[in-house]
């Protein structure tokens, strides 16, 4: 907690130092700073990214190891994937309901401008692609890209073959224990210099852009907070409805977490405190080292929202009508585009600019929202963690893997099962 603290303070003080250069220096020289602060930030999402493929291949390969059966490992798969897509459908659906009764876009009449087309170019993600995206080439090549899906296929094959072996397995299943063990300490000295890396991306992001762009898309950002808040509160009620009051204790426990996805835009950042946070709340090892990250690939809640808001924001913006059928068919298709935006750079701005071409939208038009983009990316990706912390509750409830919370002061053993 008191890290979390330093966050919001770094956060506060990120805007007004971003204010301050904003007002006082040249955009030129604002740029050159904001250049300055950002090699902190690159750093900081660096160590971050050092950090997930071997905390979440070693977690994962113990917590399979330690189940000792395969159909156990197909039950939880299957369960997790039931409720990721209903949230997805969820996450959607209230995007598209918001966006149509507020209509931020209409009445807007914002000029693109002349001669400038979008840098984001629209991908089409095939069934193929997307199937043999899956099986990693290389398992070096999926950690050094950082591809969690296919880590955890690879994690899953190798967490198997070493339950299957029994006790010729122990001493590579005790070696990857102790991996596990480091990467958690290794990640308790990286959010050390969290506070540092809020701080620079928040004064870069407002020296460059200025407060002022806050104002002028001001119901779009407004309307779309709105929808993410309504998603939280679903979240919630549904997390209720099956783990109970607990689910308070949760939202407390993940705070830290989705403050510094917030803060730093990034969801990827909050991954080794959200699994750490888990574990406390009494969710199994197993079950949080299999679900999160499978949840980072294909449970990204505030992603598929922004989806069909902005989508439909820009639509309204230049003042194309989409029909009821329309706007299903759109939902239909992002429900699966969407599923091939984890480890993609701006994924939400290419599934976006693909959805737009497909319905005969101007793909100039996220124009309109690139400048914002930033400020609703850490919406976003604070949502992307609330959303994979209950999903990962729910399926340990459903597992019956659902102990006590541990207080502050325990210590996180990843062969808990």
């Amino acid at each position: 907690m008191r890290v979390t603290k330093w966050i919001v303070w770094a956060l506060l003080a990120g805007v007004l130092v971003g204010v301050l250069c904003e007002r006082l220096l040249t955009p030129e020289e604002a740029k050159q700073v904001a250049a300055v602060l950002g090699v902190v930030t690159e750093v900081f999402l660096r160590l971050i990214r050092m950090i997930i493929a071997p905390l979440v291949l070693t977690t994962l390969v113990v917590g399979i190891a330690n189940t000792g059966s395969s159909g156990a490992i197909g039950r939880i798969g299957l369960r997790a994937m039931a409720w990721f897509v209903a949230a997805s459908l969820v996450s959607l659906l209230l995007g598209l309901v918001i966006v149509n009764i507020l209509q931020p876009g209409v009445g807007l009449d914002l000029q693109l401008p002349v001669g400038e087309s979008s840098t984001v170019r629209a991908a089409s993600l095939t069934l193929r692609e997307f199937v043999t995206h899956l099986v990693p080439k290389s398992i070096f090549e999926a950690m050094a890209q950082n591809e969690i899906l296919q880590i955890v296929v690879f994690s899953c094959f190798v967490g198997v073959a070493a339950a299957s072996l029994g006790e010729r397995a122990r001493p590579a299943i005790a070696l990857a224990d102790a991996g596990a063990h480091i990467m958690l300490k290794v990640t308790g000295y990286v959010m050390t210099t969290a506070p540092a890396a809020v701080f620079a991306a928040v004064a870069a992001t407002v020296a460059v852009q200025g407060p002022g762009v806050l104002i002028t898309y001001g119901r779009f950002m407004g309307g779309f907070y709105l929808a993410l808040a309504v998603l939280w509160l679903v979240l919630v009620a549904a997390g209720y409805m099956i783990i109970g009051p607990r689910v308070v204790d949760l939202m407390r426990r993940i705070r830290g977490p989705a403050v510094l996805a917030f803060s730093t835009a990034s969801s990827e950042a909050a991954y080794p405190r959200t699994l750490e946070q888990l574990e406390r709340f009494g969710a199994s090892n197993r079950i949080a080292s299999f679900v999160l990250p499978l949840g980072y690939s294909f449970n990204l809640d505030g992603s598929m929202m922004y989806c069909t808001f902005a989508t439909m924001f820009i639509a309204q913006a230049y003042g194309i009508e989409l029909s009821a059928g329309q706007q299903i068919v759109m939902l239909l298709i992002l429900m699966v585009t969407s599923k091939g935006m984890a480890g993609v750079p701006r994924a939400s701005l290419v599934v976006i600019a693909a959805t737009l071409a497909t319905f005969q939208i101007p793909e100039a038009g996220l124009l309109l929202i690139v400048g914002v983009d930033q400020f609703l990316d850490m919406g976003r990706s604070a949502t992307n963690v609330v959303g994979n912390s209950v999903a990962t509750a729910v399926v340990a409830k459903w597992e019956g893997e659902l102990g006590p919370p541990q207080s502050a002061d325990a210590a996180i053993t990843p062969t808990r099962s």
